[in-house]
């Protein structure tokens, strides 16, 4: 498959996938009340997609991992948090391995990504 443009990467399409999921559990009673959380939460998710479309669109490789590194530790940081939202019971442990489930696979796309590129540096 030839990548035309960042809606072409599977990561992309993982990473919004992420980003509506977060934004669906963002909807919850308890989680809406705890303005901090809900918009750390929703801003480090859409971190990822966007990271991702932005190096992309950077047109060279070098540029391209540095914005991967990024939406990688925001994917990171969305983990975290979801630890956070099951300790405080915002969310279930169904709902926790589903989601945390998701940012390890994008997380091993991405590196795998990276390392990809690396060789064609």
């Amino acid at each position: 498959m030839t990548v035309k443009s960042f809606e072409d990467l599977t990561i992309w399409k993982d990473a919004r996938s992420i980003v509506g999921s977060i934004y669906l559990l963002t909807q919850n009673d308890l989680v809406k009340k705890d303005f901090g959380f809900k918009d750390q939460l929703q801003r480090a998710a859409v971190s990822i997609m966007n990271n991702i479309s932005e190096g992309f669109e950077r047109d060279n490789n070098k540029e391209f991992i540095r914005f991967l590194s990024y939406a990688k530790g925001s994917a990171g940081e969305v983990r975290s948090m979801l630890y956070i939202a099951l300790d405080l019971k915002y969310i279930n442990k169904s709902e926790f391995d589903k989601l945390y489930k998701n940012c390890i696979s994008l997380i091993k796309k991405i590196a795998k990504l990276i390392d990809y590129l690396k060789t064609k540096i």
